[in-house]
């Protein structure tokens, strides 16, 4: 009965011992996350501090912008999250994005007839450079920020969204509420290099059977997104006006 109740104290030990360790990693977690939050908040403010000294050129330079975006998001500070508070108040960049997201909007409605709602992200900024040079002098619009002001329209629905092709440069910017699949944006991805699919392309390029990339194709043509040349080099050629270059 002895060594039964020593048995039962040593587990008791190490229990007591257990929840001591338990108890001091948990101090050494909550010191860590305290000094965490310290240097985050340190963080914070020196860029509060940054920003108020540079504004001028955080406003004007779009490459100096996009850095200082890059640095808000390493501490988790989003000056786009509200046109009002202390960001917009300091630099007016929630408001920059806010009026660019309307230009744009304005730019792609203009167009939506010719282009059929789809247009390279570099003809976007080159037609909006045009339109802001009318006005008074406005800042300057680096590719960063029509991808940033793009993304900040999904409020308005799946009507406005980026596909990727490349480089930053090499984005096509869907104005229209298509429901793209895979396979759409394959086709789109393969056009903004030429502006034009052909069926043999497209079956040479992803290896798909005829079938898989006719039906590709008539969905974008029922979409608007694409027209039909029936006399290129023998057989039907399928342009994307947005996509041709300027």
């Amino acid at each position: 009965m002895r060594r039964r109740v020593g048995g039962v104290g040593a587990i008791q030990k190490q229990q007591l011992a257990h929840a001591r360790f338990k108890d001091k990693g948990s101090e050494m977690a909550d010191d860590q996350l305290q000094q965490l939050s310290k240097q985050m908040e340190t963080f914070r403010s020196n860029l509060q501090e940054f920003a108020g000294k540079y504004k001028n050129k955080i406003k004007k330079n779009s490459q100096f912008r996009q850095q200082f975006q890059e640095m808000c998001a390493a501490t988790g500070v989003d000056p786009l999250a509200s046109s009002k508070g202390f960001w917009a108040d300091l630099l007016g960049v929630g408001d920059f994005y806010y009026e660019l997201g309307v230009q744009i909007v304005e730019v792609c409605l203009a167009t939506r007839h010719r282009n059929g709602g789809i247009m390279n992200l570099d003809e976007l900024r080159r037609l909006l450079i045009k339109s802001r040079s009318a006005g008074p002098k406005q800042e300057d619009i680096g590719y960063d920020d029509l991808l940033r002001a793009i993304d900040k329209l999904k409020i308005l629905g799946e009507g406005f969204r980026t596909i990727a092709c490349g480089s930053t440069k090499d984005y096509i910017v869907q104005s229209v509420p298509a429901e793209l699949n895979v396979d759409h944006t394959k086709v789109i991805q393969k056009a903004s290099t030429t502006g034009y699919v052909t069926i043999t392309l497209l079956t040479n390029e992803f290896g798909w059977e005829k079938m898989r990339a006719e039906k590709a194709i008539f969905d974008l043509i029922r979409e608007g997104l694409v027209w039909v040349d029936e006399q290129f080099e023998g057989e039907s050629s399928y342009w994307f006006p947005g996509l041709q270059k300027a």
